[in-house]
């Protein structure tokens, strides 16, 4: 999205793949004879072919009876020679750019991967000098040590291949290499490590070096080696698990342009044993990105004054804005985002970066005061990210700021928790460039301008959690390139209609949730986008089932709660579930859950997963969703509450072993708590109130040893309280036992719940006398606090927040506290 944040790097890499083409020398010259491939080379490509996978046939044009091997695909030879220079058999297709249907299963990057092994044959094309591999799929195979033998390589690039294991000492024989590239991807689970890099030692004219996301953390002489080699301009070392930054008597990096150190665990000795790196004169690329610094930005970055790229974001630094950043008049892009910078945004520093393309200070919510006006001479600005920034400053004071020349560069603009206000403004029109406006959660008001239409450029608009109240402007719908749309949390009371969306073909993201809008598309209505989140949360969609999420094949994120749905849930949206979070609750929603020929719903490929269908009036049983199939369900809170099922609750609590929350609370389940609920190690809450529930407290909880809220009240549990719940559940917050049949005394050992906050055991038939420990229980007797911060909540998704909540009854009356429970405010909630 940020077009300019790589520019020297892939300037660099060009650069730097020109040489290489130059170096393979695949002659075109005028009166060369052609000269076809050699025969030894033919048979040796087409053994290496039989032993690869290609699920998408990619080497269809490698087969016998074609004889001209440098004629096949990825195959380079010498018009000279005939021998083969360059094998490019890299994946045809990219990961990167975040398109979620480009890495799911099936789509053309998966496909296009290769597999299988690589051929010993491949030795046999002695004049090799090119070989990628890069984003194929080798399932955790070595790198085969046979590569050492090709002698005359001078590129290898084997980067997310997912190769694994211990990188073969055998490179090190390539001593005419001069680009190396055996970096992992972060979508990878397959690991290469090394324990030494003395093996590169002998790689004297290499130019670019990437070991990224490998394991170097025995690797102590990571230093010591890469400064050995005189050649190298470009070293990047990003996230190989690096923490101790060794002393260096003498820096060899004379030739070095990029070093890449970021999301490593580097604390300050960096600064105290890396004072060489201040010396790299020529650097003009340097990413400090995401490790431990602390203190202030070190003065010795300063004597950089070739840098075009500076990245010192996520770490720890708590200084002010240095004023030397006046020094680097050819910065291109500079960050120093998600710090603790402090004072106030001055001009000072920033004012003469002329050259600045771009600039993010976001995340130093210590960083305040108002963008200098001095902002107006950074004429090459692109992209400005100011987001969590206390700018207190009204909005069109900020349009004015960039809009003497930045307006006709200006690309992208992130405002975001600003605490910007005021109007948005036919000021925006200036802005003709922008492809990304972000003004989240800010205190904007009044209506849309239909001027947002003629923002033509407009990718991203993101006005959520603002005031803005009104009407939808129809000229919305002519933003022909929007992929993302965000209105949510805000006042906005009208209708929304297929004119709306006309030429929203690119949309992947719309979230309206929280507005009183009213959807009307007819039921016969395809929509031109293809969804990938959907959120429109308290809006009026109903009464029917949406039957144009049909049409939606990459849905998934999904929030249509509380949209007034009172219609049952067609088969063709069960079968057609691929979704990571799904919140279907607060409707009228009826009907049964059908039965599944295949996977449980929702089949959940990703990490995360939400499914709630509670607040509705869904019946029967709940087997087919929980027992259905073999795949293990990655879901995390799985919330059924307020319905009518009824029946057992199935025994397949096996299949779930990520779940944190449960709520069955105020159904019709009868019969004993499974077994298999005890193999749910991970689960935080289980409510289970209001049921029809018997037998003895359920032994299988012991191995529940995580929870942190527990609610069985309001059923037929019978017995006496074990003590074990006292032993078992050490980080217990709420313990619901209320209106059961439980008898005996209560356990002494309940006070050992020292974090305990909410007990109610009343309404049993418990005798005997309160334990005097009880006063143990201090946790509730803090101190009162309405603040949202201290409220329990399990995990953060996209736009959804799981939250505890709870049932109280005090003085006789029932409260529920739903998505804002803060235990703090209930210090002193026991009955007994």
């Amino acid at each position: 999205m940020k077009s300019t944040i790589m520019s020297v790097s892939v300037a660099i890499l060009f650069l730097e793949l020109f040489v290489v083409a130059a170096m393979i020398n695949i002659s075109f010259c005028n009166g060369n004879s052609y000269v076809g491939c050699i025969d030894s080379e033919r048979e040796a490509l087409l053994k290496l072919k039989q032993d690869l996978i290609d699920p998408s046939n990619r080497l269809a044009s490698w087969n016998t009876g074609d004889g001209d091997c440098c004629k096949w695909a990825g195959v380079f030879c010498s018009n000279i020679t005939g021998h083969v220079l360059q094998l490019s058999l890299q994946n045809p297709f990219s990961y990167l750019g975040g398109d979620l249907r480009e890495v799911k299963a099936g789509s053309n990057y998966e496909r296009s991967k290769l597999g299988g092994k690589v051929n010993p044959s491949l030795v046999d094309l002695k004049h090799l000098i090119h070989l990628d591999l890069s984003g194929n799929d080798f399932e955790g195979i070595q790198i085969p040590k046979y590569l050492g033998s090709l002698e005359n390589l001078r590129y290898l690039n084997l980067s997310g291949a997912k190769f694994a294991g211990m990188i073969p000492l055998q490179l090190g024989n390539l001593s005419n290499l001069q680009y190396l590239d055996l970096s992992g991807t972060f979508l990878s689970n397959y690991d290469l490590h090394v324990d030494s890099l003395s093996w590169l030692s002998g790689l004297y004219m290499l130019e670019h070096l990437d070991l990224s996301q490998m394991n170097l953390s025995k690797a102590s002489d990571w230093l010591l080696v890469t400064n050995s080699l005189p050649s190298l301009k470009v070293l990047k070392l990003t996230k190989c698990q690096l923490c101790h930054f060794p002393p260096l008597l003498s820096a060899n990096f004379s030739s070095l342009k990029a070093l890449h150190l970021a999301i490593n665990n580097f604390d300050n000795s960096l600064f105290q044993y890396g004072s060489w790196v201040f010396g790299l004169r020529n650097l003009v690329f340097i990413d400090l990105s995401s490790n431990q610094f602390q203190g202030q930005i070190p003065i010795g970055l300063r004597n950089l004054t070739s840098l075009r790229h500076l990245d010192l974001r996520f770490n720890y630094f708590n200084s002010t804005t240095p004023g030397w950043l006046s020094k680097f008049n050819d910065l291109e892009f500079l960050s120093v985002a998600w710090n603790s910078l402090q004072g106030t945004i001055s001009s000072v520093g920033l004012e003469n970066l002329t050259s600045i393309e771009t600039l993010d200070l976001s995340g130093n919510s210590k960083l305040g005061g108002k963008i200098p006006t001095s902002f107006a001479r950074l004429c090459k600005l692109t992209s400005v990210d100011l987001s969590l920034i206390d700018l207190s400053q009204d909005f069109s004071q900020v349009l004015d700021t960039f809009s003497s020349c930045g307006a006709y560069a200006l690309e992208s603009l992130d405002l975001s928790i600003c605490q910007i206000s005021g109007h948005l403004t036919n000021q925006l029109l200036q802005f003709k460039s922008l492809h990304t406006l972000e003004l989240g959660h800010n205190s904007l008001f009044g209506p849309l301008p239909p001027a947002l239409g003629e923002l033509s450029s407009l990718k991203k608009l993101d006005l959520s959690n603002n005031m803005l109240n009104g009407f939808i402007p129809l000229s919305l719908g002519k933003l022909s390139h929007l992929e993302y749309l965000d209105l949510s949390n805000n006042k906005l009371n009208a209708s929304l209609s297929e004119i709306h969306f006309v030429n929203l073909t690119k949309l992947t993201w719309f979230s309206a949730s929280g507005n009183s809008l009213i959807l009307k598309f007819n039921p016969n209505w395809v929509p031109p986008f293809q969804l990938e989140t959907l959120q429109l949360r308290s809006c009026h969609l109903g009464p029917h089932f949406p039957s144009w999420l049909h049409s939606q094949k990459y849905l998934s994120f999904l929030d249509i709660s509380n949209t007034r749905i009172t219609d049952t849930i067609p088969r063709w949206f069960w079968n057609s579930s691929h979704y990571q979070e799904l919140n279907l609750s607060n409707n009228q929603i009826y009907g049964v859950i059908p039965y599944f020929d295949h996977r449980p719903l929702p089949y959940q490929p990703f990490e995360f997963g939400l499914l709630d269908l509670s607040n509705n009036a869904l019946s029967g049983s709940i087997i087919h969703l929980i027992c259905n199939g073999d795949n293990k369900s990655v879901i995390i809170s799985l919330k059924l509450s307020k319905n009518y099922f009824s029946g057992d609750i199935p025994d397949c609590w096996m299949n779930w072993p990520h779940l944190q929350v449960l709520n069955l609370d105020d159904n019709y389940f009868t019969g004993n708590l499974p077994i298999s609920i005890g193999t749910l190690s991970s689960l935080r809450s289980l409510h289970l109130r209001n049921n029809r529930l018997a037998g003895i407290f359920p032994v299988s909880l012991k191995n529940c040893s995580s929870l942190i809220s527990l609610d069985i009240g309001e059923n037929d549990f019978f017995g006496s309280i074990p003590t074990w719940v006292g032993e078992r559940f050490p980080r217990l917050l709420t313990l619901n036992l209320r209106s059961n049949n439980f008898h005996g005394s209560l356990p002494v050992q309940l006070c050992h719940l020292t974090f305990l906050q909410i007990l109610d055991v009343a309404h049993n038939n418990l005798s005997g006398t309160i334990p005097r420990c009880i006063n143990n229980f201090t946790a509730m007797a803090t101190i009162n606090s309405s603040n949202q911060k201290n409220a329990i909540y399990y995990f953060v998704t996209r736009g959804n927040i799981v939250f505890e909540d709870a049932s109280v009854v005090t003085k006789g009356l029932l409260v529920e506290y739903n998505s804002i429970l803060n235990l703090e405010k209930f210090q002193r909630i026991l009955e007994i």
